[in-house]
């Protein structure tokens, strides 16, 4: 009997699928990785595959390396998909395969399934991942498979399937949108949200966030240290990485840290609209950025934004194991080498303000960059520099005037 690893959550989707794998002749192996994911029981869970004929189940809790290992080094790119998303969604993808496919080997299974859609972008980051990780695994995306769509082609169905086979799903009334969350953040998208003269933030109840308008009438200030580009200390104490990004999803929530309504380009050629938070990693892209101003060169700084785009559409396209993201990856361990120092901010009402800023490694010299009299710049040295810079402007001025 061929034998597969489901990335199973529970819900409605994967209980159907994890039914329908096993009408297929599969040996089902249910893999629920943890990523912070609210759910009432995740015991039940497991329990509940198991008793819906999965051959095992079994949790992993990947939340620590999710924050130290993916969304860490994207924050340190400064990458947000076109200028806005955090990525939150897309840096789990890769995870989940990794996971999926280390059970896999370990138990020997021909195939590895998931529930995503034809329609989006998840699809992508788990088959990527996967050809990218174990070339020879066989993918089973059973919503791209036609005889699978046509059994159920709504919920109504799925919910009789279920009754059929006596698999337990709370069948509730659809709310008016779709959510994903994880320990970074939570995302709101399809019902009512599709409709673009809504307005997403009051439609949405977020999860992580209160609205600015009801957060405090008083700044909150925090202190957050980092080591080469690591944020490793909240308000003097030591922090690991999930704790970093949990400690700052309270405190940003409750300021209204974090939300963003976006109509973005799926990597599969349509145009969608979602409503993200993401509190704990909005305020650390802020004091990031802040510390980079003091520590990174400029240059060095200029070429990594010019990248920082690139790494953004990889991450959301998929693109998480590929040679140029290893590259990429290297080079910014390099780049941040330097970013060493603490930030303090002043949350307020959903916005981020910079109260402080200090590095034992700061290029800032107020000697030098001081507007008052005298200091260390010699202005005169500008003289030189900005006609040796003007030497192929006035060239051009003469060989093909402007009008003007």
């Amino acid at each position: 009997m061929p034998s597969c690893v489901l990335a199973y959550s529970g819900g409605l989707d994967t209980s159907v699928i994890l039914g329908w794998l096993q009408d297929q002749g599969y040996e089902v192996h249910a893999v629920y990785v943890d990523l912070g994911q609210p759910c009432e029981d995740r015991e039940a869970i497991l329990a509940k595959a198991r008793n819906c004929g999965a051959k095992s189940s079994r949790l992993v809790d990947v939340q620590e390396e999710l924050c130290r290992d993916f969304a860490f080094p994207v924050m340190q790119w400064q990458a947000k998909y076109e200028g806005l998303y955090l990525l939150g969604t897309s840096i789990a993808r890769p995870l989940i395969s990794k996971v999926c496919l280390q059970v896999a080997r370990e138990l020997g299974c021909d195939a590895y399934a998931h529930g995503a859609t034809g329609k989006g972008n998840d699809q992508c980051r788990f088959q990527l991942a996967a050809e990218a990780l174990e070339p020879s695994i066989k993918l089973i995306a059973p919503w791209r498979m036609p005889a699978f769509r046509q059994a159920f082609p709504g919920r109504t169905e799925m919910i009789a399937y279920c009754d059929a086979k006596k698999i337990p799903v709370k069948a509730s009334v659809s709310k008016p949108y779709s959510s994903d969350e994880n320990c970074l953040h939570i995302s709101y998208e399809a019902g009512k949200l599709e409709d673009l003269e809504v307005t997403g933030v009051d439609l949405v109840e977020f999860g992580m966030t209160v609205s600015p308008q009801q957060a405090p009438d008083a700044v909150e200030s925090l202190t957050i240290d980092f080591e080469a580009g690591i944020p490793v200390r909240l308000n003097g104490k030591p922090l690991s990485a999930l704790s970093m990004v949990k400690t700052l999803n309270t405190i940003g929530g409750r300021n209204g840290i974090g939300q963003i309504d976006v109509v973005e380009n799926r990597f599969v050629g349509m145009k969608s609209r979602g409503v993200y938070e993401a509190p704990g990693m909005s305020i650390l892209y802020a004091a990031h950025r802040y510390l980079e101003q003091l520590t990174m060169d400029r240059d060095l700084m200029h070429l990594r934004d010019r990248l920082s785009p690139e790494v953004a559409e990889m991450v959301y396209y998929g693109f998480w194991y590929a040679a140029k993201m290893d590259a990429l990856m290297e080079f910014n361990r390099s780049a941040q080498r330097t970013v060493t120092g603490s930030v303090t901010l002043g949350l307020y009402k959903g916005n981020i303000i910079c109260q402080g800023r200090r590095s034992p490694l700061s290029l800032y010299d107020e000697g030098i960059a001081t507007m008052e009299g005298g200091g260390a710049y010699n202005q005169d040295d500008a003289e030189g520099f900005l006609r040796i810079q003007g030497l192929p402007l006035r060239v051009q001025g003469r060989v093909t005037p402007r009008s003007y």
